[in-house]
């Protein structure tokens, strides 16, 4: 039998599934690869059939085998090729059967039942998808009004897009170039390093702390002279972390301080909107002409609805709407008058508010039961677990990010995996160089973190806590049902 089979120490079935785990990670064990039948692993490491069992139980369950019948067990191949690396990652969990996970808390997307009712608001748009023409403003004059009052700054020019990611995305393929070096928060959103990547620029990492990126580690990174900085204002994905105006107004004067400063581009993803507790903020109350500032309507009003507001300096907003015009020209309008529609109706502006207090109660909920069993979510300073994570997610720190991926599964529990969100990734388990205040250690197959999507736990924040704390701490697995 293949020598790594001989190498498993711990002959638990979470040490048997995380050591197998490690192997398909390194690539040792790869996509395709048969493994041992349960009863020739188990005469191996001299444990019994069911032991090894339980273990390829929890290693499908994460998506990382599949079994063939007769055939055998195979390492499970990942066909969605045409998603970038990183989202790859992330959608590996994913893949598995439907009904594999009693609670998916690994997709980072808003409850569905917290968001505002779409009915009156398409009941009042036209029952035609006319257009006068395919050159008429992008930005229908009643969103455009709605955006230019709700502004954290006063923009020069504002447009719509498809999304939050599609806004970043075209921000920076108008400011960056092949070879820049564009400064990326880590830990930070996966596509973010994908982009950068797919632009033939390199990431220059900075470490983040509670109140978003910490400013020694920018006025490290500015010295590299890069060309842009990307950062995520409010409810920063994966840590919850909020931006006060001091960090801003702080970040703001090193940008203008340092040496290429008047050539940097800060790009803001203010991805949760609405359902973020903090206020809005921005660096362009005082560097508006190097801001460019997304505002997502997604989480808040539903991801299907595609729609971003970008705001900036109006010869960068001109030219990124002039090169939309060679693409899909303009955000379908009737979804703008949707949007609109949302934005200034009663009823949905209460919905959206009960959706924010909603979120809010299940992170202290969460966090609260975490605490009580002894672990805190890495959003404050000092004392783990004193700054409440804000919008949706949580990111929560463990003694093995494979192991507690696996244990999870097993207890049906979906999370994310912490790797694909840091500046080292999946392919590089070192240490991490933009850590801070345990946000952002890069882990392999040891520490770590999961982030949990922490606005779909409804009701059994207890019972959840409880699973979550037996993966993220050391100690014999607990292997249970969650009840669905």
């Amino acid at each position: 039998m293949n020598e790594i089979w001989k190498l498993i120490g711990d002959s638990s079935p979470r040490g048997i599934a995380a050591a197998i785990a490690r192997h398909i990670t390194s690539g040792e064990l790869a996509p395709g690869d048969r493994l041992p039948t349960v009863r020739e692993l188990g005469a191996t490491l001299g444990v019994s059939p069911a032991t090894v069992s339980h273990a390829w139980q929890a290693l499908s369950q994460a998506g990382l085998i599949e079994s063939r019948g007769r055939a055998g067990s195979f390492v499970r191949q990942h066909p969605r090729a045409w998603l970038p690396p990183r989202m790859l990652g992330l959608a590996a969990g994913a893949e598995l059967a439907p009904d594999a996970a009693h609670l998916d808390l690994s997709r980072g997307t808003p409850d569905p039942l917290l968001l505002p009712t779409l009915g009156p608001a398409l009941s009042r748009v036209s029952v035609h998808a006319e257009t006068a023409s395919y050159h008429e403003l992008p930005v229908i004059p009643a969103l455009g009004r709605v955006l230019d009052e709700s502004w954290p700054y006063r923009a020069e020019s504002l447009t719509v897009v498809d999304g939050a990611l599609d806004a970043v995305s075209r921000s920076l393929e108008a400011v960056v170039r092949f070879g820049d070096k564009v400064v990326l928060e880590n830990p930070g959103f996966p596509a973010f390093f994908d982009l950068v990547s797919a632009l033939g620029a390199t990431v220059v990492p900075v470490a983040i702390d509670e109140n978003g990126i910490v400013p020694s580690s920018l006025a490290s990174a500015l010295k590299q002279g890069p060309s842009a900085v990307v950062l995520q204002p409010r409810a920063q994905n994966p840590t919850g972390a909020s931006m006060p105006v001091e960090r801003a107004h702080e970040l703001a004067r090193l940008i203008t301080a340092s040496r290429n400063g008047s050539r940097v581009m800060v790009i803001e993803d203010d991805h949760s909107g609405a359902i973020s507790t903090a206020p809005p903020v921005s660096l362009g109350q005082w560097i508006p002409a190097q801001v460019l500032h997304v505002r997502s309507f997604s989480k808040s009003h539903g991801p299907d609805l595609r729609i971003a507001a970008l705001g900036g300096p109006a010869e960068l907003i001109d030219r990124i709407v002039s090169r939309r015009m060679l693409g899909p020209g303009w955000t379908s309008r009737m979804v703008q008058r949707i949007l609109a529609d949302l934005l200034t109706d009663g009823t949905a502006l209460d919905e959206v508010t009960e959706a924010r207090r909603q979120y809010y109660s299940r992170q202290k909920a969460l966090s609260a039961e975490l605490a009580l069993r002894g672990v805190h979510t890495a959003s404050g300073p000092g004392e783990p677990g004193t700054a409440l994570p804000d919008g949706i997610n949580l990111w929560l720190p463990v003694a093995n990010e494979r192991a507690a991926l696996v244990q999870l599964a097993a207890v049906g529990i979906r999370v994310a995996p912490g790797s694909p969100f840091l500046a080292g990734g999946a392919v590089h388990a070192g240490a991490g160089s933009g850590t801070a205040r345990g946000l952002g250690s890069v882990p392999g197959v040891g520490p770590g973190f999961v982030r949990v999507t922490a606005g779909m736990v409804r009701g059994n924040a207890a019972e959840v806590a409880e699973a979550l704390a037996a993966a993220a701490l050391p100690g014999p697995p607990a292997f249970y049902t969650l009840e669905a």
